[in-house]
């Protein structure tokens, strides 16, 4: 085993994770990503002379995987977690909070919540019910859908489900999987009292994927691999610049469309589905202002297409735009000015403030989702030398940092297994 050489395909969380898994059981690993850039989908960039992240990447305290990544490259100084769930909400200049008090789950939220302005006693009782009947909700309907059979009134909707449902799965209402809300608000607000704890990183993300990349063997940024073919023994590599690379086996750490590029014929592979995930953006606006404060650190818009602003520094918001929508192709301009006028509208700290610039940045493909019915594959292909990875794939979690790192540990496991299978199967006599 000592001697296996493996490539990993993807410089995303996905990818790392794996590589570092596959660094550990002594496999010699090869990192392609055809970027200029580590990290994928959680990566940082210079816009205007500011480094800032493609996207306001947030964990919770239960995101142990991701939490654990970070420790394991030595950033685990740069993670930022509440002591407890704290959340400020703005609607219409209107300021109301949600503080988790020192009781079990889900009892910690209860007074809180009780006292939630931005909620009636109707709403606050309807939803209420709603999480304790969150047992119900299924795979084959939509959450939108489960909401109205629940009875949800509007404002509970607006107050309460849209603000932490929309961000965390990049998708609207009506096209998050059921299954899939329940098992986030679940795990975040009834299992445990601290789970929801809102967390980040102090630094740029791609400082956390850069020092994971700096254990490898060998990393090759801006090195596109575009097919690879996989025979008896080992697996080769085609790469843009028309090299070919031959590896053990190999780990594909890539969204679905660039996935199916790679393998041609997929279902050689047991997959299927490659073309049923679609993807959503998320886009962020930073604003650069004088002249007013927030005086807090992050908070929720609501009945806003901002859903969540951030407090990156003095004269420094972070607005971020889940299931973007016509943001994604307005122009940067329009984007800015809309954002800002969003901000001062609902925060009154902010209403005289001025606006000194601005910055839009866009990922068009932040978020995988598949379609009703589809089944999300695990790592292990029918090639025992061929695996796969990335946030989209079945990991229990929906399409996030946590699932992105749960993905690549169960390739590294897929691949460990599978190399020693072929070992077994070339000692057999002939």
């Amino acid at each position: 085993m000592a001697a296996a050489r493996v490539a990993v395909v993807g410089a995303g969380l996905a990818g790392l994770s794996a590589a570092l898994d596959l660094k550990d059981a002594g496999i010699q690993v090869d990192l392609f990503e055809r970027s200029r850039l580590y990290g994928g989908r959680a990566t940082s960039f210079v816009v205007d002379g500011n480094e800032v992240d493609n996207g306001q990447h947030v964990f919770l305290a239960c995101c142990d995987a991701f939490i654990g990544f970070v420790r394991r490259v030595g950033m685990a100084q740069t993670l930022h977690i509440q002591e407890r769930f704290d959340v400020v909400a703005f609607r219409h200049g209107v300021r109301a909070r949600l503080r988790a008090a020192p009781l079990p789950a889900p009892w910690h939220l209860a007074a809180s919540f009780l006292g939630y302005a931005h909620l009636g006693v109707r709403g606050r009782i309807a939803v209420a019910r709603a999480l304790l009947n969150l047992g119900s909700a299924s795979a084959g309907e939509t959450f939108a859908a489960w909401l109205e059979r629940e009875r949800q009134p509007a404002d509970a909707v607006r107050a309460f489900w849209e603000p932490f449902v929309v961000p965390a799965l990049n998708a609207p209402l009506e096209r998050v999987s059921a299954a899939d809300a329940a098992f986030v608000l679940t795990t975040a607000f009834l299992r445990s009292a601290g789970a929801a704890r809102f967390g980040w990183c102090t630094v740029p993300l791609a400082h956390i994927a850069a020092a994971a990349a700096e254990r490898l063997d060998a990393v090759r940024l801006q090195c596109a691999v575009t097919a690879i073919d996989a025979r008896a023994g080992s697996v080769t590599l085609s790469l843009l610049d028309g090299a070919r690379e031959s590896y053990d086996a190999v780990v594909l750490a890539v969204p679905p469309p660039q996935l199916a590029r790679m393998l041609g014929d997929a279902s050689r592979f047991g997959l299927a589905d490659l073309n049923a995930y679609e993807p959503f953006p998320i886009v962020d606006i930073h604003i650069w202002y004088s002249g007013g404060e927030a005086d807090f650190t992050f908070a929720a818009l609501l009945e806003s297409p901002i859903q969540w602003v951030f407090r990156k520094g003095d004269g420094y918001l972070c607005c971020s735009a889940s299931a973007a929508g016509d943001m994604l192709t307005a122009s940067t301009d329009d984007v800015i000015r809309r954002a800002w006028d969003e901000l001062r509208s609902a925060i009154p700290s902010l209403a005289a403030a001025r606006l000194h610039s601005g910055a839009v940045t866009r990922n068009p493909s932040a978020t995988y989702l598949p379609r009703a019915g589809v089944v999300r594959p695990g790592a292990a292909t029918t090639n025992p030398l061929v695996a796969i990875a990335g946030a989209w794939t079945a990991t229990g979690w929906p399409d996030t940092m946590e699932s992105a790192v749960r993905s690549g540990r169960s390739a590294a496991s897929a691949t460990v297994e599978g190399l020693t299978s072929a070992a077994g199967e070339a000692r057999l006599p002939a």
